[in-house]
């Protein structure tokens, strides 16, 4: 199936603390690695797929990615901005500013997140499941981070990323759809992370699961982005489709 009519809200407002010194001066998305910003090759990977929409949705430094990747025409794609705004409004709050640019569905993937699997299978599963809001689950079993979702194959039966268990076998992947009407319920230009929405949308039964089989790379972190440069050193993001 086409994506292109489906956009990408690309959540790249955060002060990215972790990775200080580096992102002092600079935003996590201008970040190099393999020789260049790490949005160019979140970019790459999405116009690959058949994506041709982003909006990013911008907080710390986000002036900067704007002056750099204007309107997104060297990548094959259009870009659009959404900016917090004088106060940062975490990864909810931005969807939920930037909803009158993302249409009657979209996915939502961060800034910090490199996720190479099929995205038009996840967007199929999503047109079929029937709720406004699907999750992306990966078994990692704990291997590259700490499994936060119980999943029974097909629902999301619990998401928590501070009290975990060993019933919690999967990740979430880093790549969600949404429909608007998910956020009906939520606060605008107040600040909240989607770490804290999905645990209600489970409880109103809105939030669809879906597994994925290709593991993520990130560069939330020293260690993922020492590995996620070695990667594209060896195997670049794929060439425009």
């Amino acid at each position: 199936m086409s994506l292109e009519d489906w956009p990408v809200a690309l959540l790249a407002g955060g002060l990215a603390t972790r990775l200080r010194p580096l992102t002092k001066k600079i935003p996590k998305a201008l970040v190099k690695v393999a020789d260049e910003p790490f949005l160019a090759h979140q970019l790459r990977l999405l116009r690959a797929q058949g994506i041709r929409q982003i909006i990013l949705c911008l907080g710390y430094l986000g002036e900067m990615i704007e002056t750099h990747f204007g309107d997104g025409a060297a990548y094959g794609m259009n870009i659009e901005y959404s900016f917090d705004g004088p106060k940062l409004l975490g990864t909810g709050g931005a969807l939920k500013r930037a909803l009158p640019a993302l249409g009657d569905r979209f996915f939502v993937i961060y800034g910090d997140s490199y996720l190479p699997t099929d995205y038009a299978k996840v967007a199929q599963a999503f047109l079929s499941c029937g709720k406004p809001a699907m999750m992306t689950v990966f078994k990692n079993r704990h291997r590259w981070d700490t499994s936060n979702v119980e999943f029974d194959g097909k629902e999301i039966l619990r998401y928590d990323k501070t009290n975990r268990d060993e019933t919690m076998q999967y990740i979430d992947y880093g790549l969600n759809i949404f429909r608007p009407e998910a956020f009906a319920n939520c606060p605008g230009d107040k600040p909240f992370d989607l770490a804290q929405f999905y645990p209600d949308l489970i409880i109103r039964n809105q939030l669809a699961g879906f597994e994925v089989k290709e593991r993520f790379y990130e560069i939330g972190s020293s260690r993922g982005l020492t590995e996620l440069d070695s990667l594209l050193r060896k195997s670049p993001a794929p060439a425009q489709s």
